[in-house]
């Protein structure tokens, strides 16, 4: 049994957007190729990989074999040509990377922007996702890096120390909860708040926070940034959840109060977390050492 790498790669691609136009549009492939490549590998492995319907397509049980496998394949075709480029020029290379708010936010800009300088030929996936999503991520092959909070079981997977993520309440000058010394999230369930997006790491994190306390948060307006979402809050719109490195660096041009958290959840350590650092391409393991550079240059 023979597999062609440009089938295999088509259908990560397919599973992964659960969408056989999404797949073959990644791929730069036509509907119809797209759809005789699959249906041509199906006939191939004998069993139907995919199932079909009005919402989509996902993969049967068999299909989530043959993805597990493909990854793997992929990833060291990844490597190989990573390894490679130190032999040659001209090899552009490709790192997944998911992170959490504050990461994402705060401390990868800086990392990136070295990183990318020194390696041209390299492109950078980086997405926004919660904690648990990011390490099941990697774990799965869908990433080759993950920056996630120390709470989530990382078992299996190779870790290294990164930063510390604390959360603070960010609140207007006059604002009442401006006075206190430190607050406990329960206490601020009956205010107002300025979020980001339904779609933001921090947003379902603080949504999850309040579940807990089988409450919900009262959201006032949702913004598309921390700097938006510190102005809502200087005007006292609302109070708000913030990384405690965003919310100094905003409340140096506003006026806005910062109150510690004392639930233990507002204070996390940031980890790095790879499947296998050996196995990554050469460019990968590159940002890796960067990343761990930069942990160590601010010590937590």
């Amino acid at each position: 049994m023979r597999f062609d790498l440009v089938d295999l790669n088509l259908f990560t691609h397919i599973a992964e957007a659960s969408s056989l136009t999404r797949g073959a549009e990644r791929c730069h492939l036509s509907l119809p190729a797209a759809s005789t490549r699959i249906k041509n590998l199906e006939e191939q492995v004998g069993v139907k990989l995919l199932s079909r319907s009005s919402l989509g397509v996902k993969v049967t049980p068999a299909g989530a074999t043959l993805l597990a496998h493909a990854r793997r394949v992929l990833r060291q075709i990844e490597q190989l040509s990573g390894d490679l480029q130190e032999y040659s020029s001209g090899i552009k290379g490709h790192v997944r990377v998911f992170a959490n708010t504050t990461a994402m936010s705060e401390f990868l800009p800086g990392v990136l922007r070295t990183y990318l300088v020194n390696h041209p030929d390299v492109t950078v996936d980086i997405r926004e996702r919660l904690s648990p999503d990011i390490v099941r991520a990697v774990q799965e092959g869908m990433v080759d890096i993950g920056i996630a909070a120390s709470g989530v079981n990382m078992e299996g997977l190779e870790v290294m120390p990164y930063r510390l993520d604390r959360l603070v309440l960010a609140t207007a000058l006059s604002h009442p909860f401006a006075q206190k010394k430190r607050v406990r999230f329960v206490e601020t369930l009956d205010q107002d708040f300025i979020g980001l997006p339904e779609e933001s790491a921090i947003h379902n994190f603080l949504k999850r926070a309040a579940s807990d306390l089988q409450r919900n948060l009262r959201w006032r307006i949702q913004v598309s940034n921390f700097e938006t979402a510190a102005r809502m809050i200087e005007a006292n719109v609302g109070i708000g959840v913030l990384p405690e490195s965003t919310a100094r660096r905003l409340s140096q041009t506003m006026a806005l109060k910062i109150v510690p958290i004392e639930d233990e959840w507002a204070e996390r350590k940031l980890q790095i977390c790879v499947a296998d650092l050996d196995a990554l391409p050469v460019f990968a393991r590159k940002l890796v050492e960067l990343l761990v550079e930069d942990g160590i240059g601010n010590p937590v």
